[in-house]
């Protein structure tokens, strides 16, 4: 065994070179114009199309949820009807979650940092990227047409009956799903592809950041699911347009089967959504605490059991759609046990954090509130995995408020604590520090007064889809509205100091954080091919008890980058610092 693993260590001669502060060329100033921008297969500027893409929807969805909280500031009609309400909340969940949790991370900051954190030029398949952007988009298209032609009125979950027999542009929203679906699938195959073939010499398993563990986890999730949610749409749009008996009683169909269907994709797609959040907080508490990371492996096999697990405990959805005592005892017991590896990674956080050196810049602060406002999301999540419970609980806005400090309390804040550390590397350019403490303030102000009203009311019977509600629960929802605004002011704040930013002259050092990851061993912003010599890993990416100059290494003699020293290989390296 010895000799061996003797046998697969590569000797290399390379020299070190620290990234330069005034680069002379980035992948902005290369390939310039709007056409290059639309033909580009550069894995940066596709990130950053999605990104502007996921920011747009949110834009869209975000104002649709305010419109929605402005309504129910009063118990009867506020100001619109209870059919464009019905609307409303239907488009609200359906572009949140298909259009911006699901593609924000993987999609938007995984393409942009994915392959420089393996020290790769680029992803497997360039062209297949920019294709699944172009799917992306026309997945849109198709889903927005239901704006200007009737809108929907089903909910986001499509449910049968409401959407067998609905007047509503359920075939439009449908179809552009299904067309979504294959971004989804096509970026999946991408980075696992990247993943086993593009990873930099001495990258070996157990040098992988967590942030990549996150994104395989992810992308095995999307290969595997995505095609169910596929099939599950394309047969409720045969039966509307064909007149199928597949979920409709009435052709002799059952409409329980399609929540089988949809549940058995959409809650994977709850941790397509989370998975890649829990990477991101795993590359920031180690940044700011500087500190190696407590239980590499536990951190990242974990990540690999909740996408196991998550495909075990669909029918948690179902417990009140008739399902037989022995199934949802298991499925019961299955929710409670997809807890554990997430339970996991949050002691493994907190323990990172003890005796850390810990700097509280804006990146850490949503590291520390994603870890206190997930851990509630997480708790009622096992408060509604028990049967009693949630037979009270099933349809009320408790099931919202779990929702959201899920989603939102986790994806999108994560989201956040990615967005604003990588973006010195993305754009050169480093944002307004005090303001982006001040927007994370009101984020986290705005978030509770909005959803902890909702678990009140939701456990006092409040049901959820609600047009007009007793005068009793006037006070929770007129609370729940002002945090809304306040939470609505947050995001402007971050979205005018980012914009400021990049027209700012204060130029972000390669390394503002001082991070031991590869992607901050290049310049800021990159080069076209990431690094001006492939990088050759001698240390892991959470090793800050050693010196930084161990970590700038490159190549003396040019490579590929694409597996000319095998991938991720260990390497045995000798080294020659460069002379001035």
């Amino acid at each position: 065994m010895a000799d061996a693993e003797v046998s697969n260590v590569k000797t290399l001669q390379v020299k070190r070179f620290k990234p330069s502060e005034n680069p002379k060329s980035t992948f902005f100033s290369e390939e310039k114009g709007l056409w290059a921008w639309m033909t580009t297969v550069d894995h940066k500027k596709i990130g950053l199309m999605y990104l502007g893409s996921v920011a747009l929807f949110f834009l869209l969805g975000g104002a649709l949820a305010l419109l929605l909280r402005t309504e129910l500031l009063t118990p009867a009609k506020t100001f619109i009807e209870a059919d464009t309400y019905n609307q409303f909340f239907t488009l609200h969940g359906a572009i949140m979650v298909f259009f911006v949790l699901i593609p924000s991370i993987p999609a938007a900051l995984g393409n942009f940092v994915l392959p420089m954190q393996l020290g790769a030029k680029d992803v497997a398949f360039p062209r297949l990227n920019l294709a699944s952007f172009y799917i992306y988009v026309v997945g849109a298209i198709f889903t927005f047409i239901a704006l200007a032609n009737n809108g929907l009125d089903t909910g986001w979950t499509f449910y049968t009956p409401y959407s067998t027999g609905s007047t509503s542009s359920v075939v439009w929203v449908t179809l552009g799903v299904f067309i979504l679906g294959f971004s989804s699938i096509l970026t999946g195959t991408n980075f696992i592809t990247t993943v086993h073939k593009l990873r930099a010499p001495g990258i070996t398993w157990g040098k992988l950041p967590l942030n990549i563990w996150a994104l395989y986890a992810t992308s095995i999730i999307q290969v595997l699911a995505t095609p169910v949610l596929a099939i599950t749409v394309l047969l409720l749009t045969m039966e509307r347009t064909l007149g199928i008996g597949i979920f409709d009683p009435a052709l002799g169909g059952d409409p329980v089967l399609f929540q089988h269907f949809f549940w058995f994709y959409s809650h994977p797609a709850v941790y397509i959504m989370i998975v890649p959040g829990f990477g991101i907080i795993s590359e920031v508490i180690t940044a700011f605490s500087k500190k190696h990371i407590f239980g590499y492996w536990a951190i990242a096999l974990s990540s690999l059991a909740i996408a196991f697990i998550g495909f075990l405990v669909w029918g948690h959805h179902m417990f009140t759609s008739g399902q037989s005592a022995v199934a949802t005892t298991i499925f019961s017991f299955l929710t409670f046990l997809v807890g554990i590896p997430t339970g996991i990674k949050i002691l493994n956080w907190v323990a990172t954090l003890y005796k850390g050196s810990i700097e509280m810049k804006t990146p850490m602060l949503y590291v520390f509130m994603f870890l206190f406002l997930f851990s509630i999301g997480g708790f009622t999540g096992i408060m509604l995995g028990s049967l009693s419970a949630d037979i009270h609980l099933h349809d009320t806005y408790y099931v919202v408020a779990h929702f959201h400090y899920v989603m939102m309390g986790g994806t999108l804040i994560a989201l956040l604590a990615g967005l604003h550390y990588w973006w010195p590397k993305m754009t050169g350019k480093m944002y307004n520090e005090t303001q982006g403490k001040i927007a994370a303030f009101l984020i986290f102000v705005g978030f509770n007064m909005t959803f902890l009203p909702q678990f009140i009311m939701g456990s006092q019977g409040m049901p959820r889809r609600y047009y007009n509600y007793i005068d009793q629960f006037t006070p929770f929802h007129q609370t729940s509205t002002i945090g809304s605004y306040v939470l609505g002011v947050g995001f402007l704040l971050i979205a005018y100091y980012l914009f400021r930013s990049i027209f700012s002259d204060e130029r972000a050092p390669s390394n503002p954080w001082n991070s031991r990851g590869l992607e901050w061993q290049s310049t800021s912003p990159p080069d076209l091919h990431n690094f001006d010599h492939t990088p050759v890993v001698i240390h892991g990416p959470y090793d800050y008890h050693k010196p930084m100059e161990e970590f700038q290494l490159g190549l003396a003699a040019s490579h590929n980058g694409h597996g000319g020293h095998g991938h991720g290989e260990s390497v045995e390296v000798t080294t020659e610092t460069e002379k001035a």
